[in-house]
């Protein structure tokens, strides 16, 4: 028998966090107190035991902009270019945390979506660090449970004759998604990414298959693999829009981002005092050397 997707979901969702991500993500919801209805904890500071000198990444999930950031050109942001990031530490820990509206994240989770940067990322493992109430908990693995069909969805037609496992199938579908955003992490990071937590991925592919079958839309392999050509040109353009629309909200981001190519690429980015006052500009100028090394692809 098939376990049911949102059960899954749920379960996984609830499984307990270390008590100083959860208290992180309690203060990161007390910042919007009129409108944060859950903080999700992804990314692999899940698997980490030690989180000193780490930055856990987090979503916010808002009931809507307005009753996060009371109007202004904040909320038009978030809504325009969807999500917003922000920077924040307390009790020794850093994170940065995305905030979407709840009717933006079940979008964004769904098979309406082209982007896949909140579908593939919640296909993934995640827990719920802080809920508001049972109807934001309920809301919120709704939402998740679309996550993993639409990967599949979009997935199998590019599969069409070739025999895949269980783990063969994520790891190609997260390959899949890796190409749809400029990325920092080497070829094989969408690989361990299963490699990581093995028997989730098998133990999850029975229910997220038989939930993709009605979303996969009629067509060859060959359309299919055009239609994720498509998908990761436009991905990497909104990356781009995302990181200049970040370096207004994201005070440090351009340093953040200079990390984390130098932790995941292995390289030895320094970033210079003009390129902090200027943080797009330096940004862009930084982005052809990055390409041309492949540091980001």
């Amino acid at each position: 028998m098939i376990e049911a997707l949102p059960d899954l979901v749920a379960s996984e969702l609830a499984e307990p966090v270390d008590p100083r991500a959860a208290a992180l993500a309690a203060a990161v919801a007390a910042r919007y107190p009129q409108a944060a209805r859950a903080v999700l904890f992804y990314g692999s500071c899940l698997r980490e035991r030690q989180l000193d000198g780490l930055m856990l990444d987090f979503y916010l999930i808002v009931s809507d902009y307005g009753a996060a950031y009371g109007g202004g050109w904040l909320a038009a942001a978030n809504r325009l270019i969807p999500p917003n990031v922000f920077p924040f530490e307390a009790d020794g820990l850093a994170c940065k945390y995305a905030v979407l509206s709840e009717a933006d994240f079940a979008r964004l989770c769904g098979p309406e979506t082209d982007n896949p940067s909140v579908w593939a990322r919640f296909a993934q493992p995640a827990r719920l660090a802080w809920v508001a109430d049972q109807d934001a908990r309920d809301a919120t693995i709704a939402a998740i449970a679309q996550a993993a069909p639409t990967l599949f969805a979009r997935t199998l037609p590019t599969l069409a004759g070739a025999p895949a496992g269980p783990l063969d199938l994520w790891r190609a579908a997260f390959a899949l998604t890796y190409a749809a955003e400029l990325r920092a992490e080497r070829k094989t990071r969408s690989g361990s990414i299963v490699d990581g937590d093995p028997d989730r991925y098998r133990r999850w592919t029975p229910a997220v298959v038989d939930a993709a079958r009605g979303l996969i839309p009629p067509q060859d392999q060959a359309s299919a693999a055009q239609g994720w050509k498509r998908t990761q040109r436009r991905g990497k353009r909104l990356t781009l829009l995302r990181l200049a629309k970040a370096s207004a909200t994201f005070a440090g981001g351009i340093d953040y981002l200079a990390w984390k190519i130098n932790r995941h690429a292995g390289t030895g980015i320094a970033i210079r005092p003009w390129q902090r006052r200027w943080p797009i500009l330096g940004a862009i100028t930084l982005l052809p050397r990055l390409l041309a090394r492949g540091a980001v692809r």
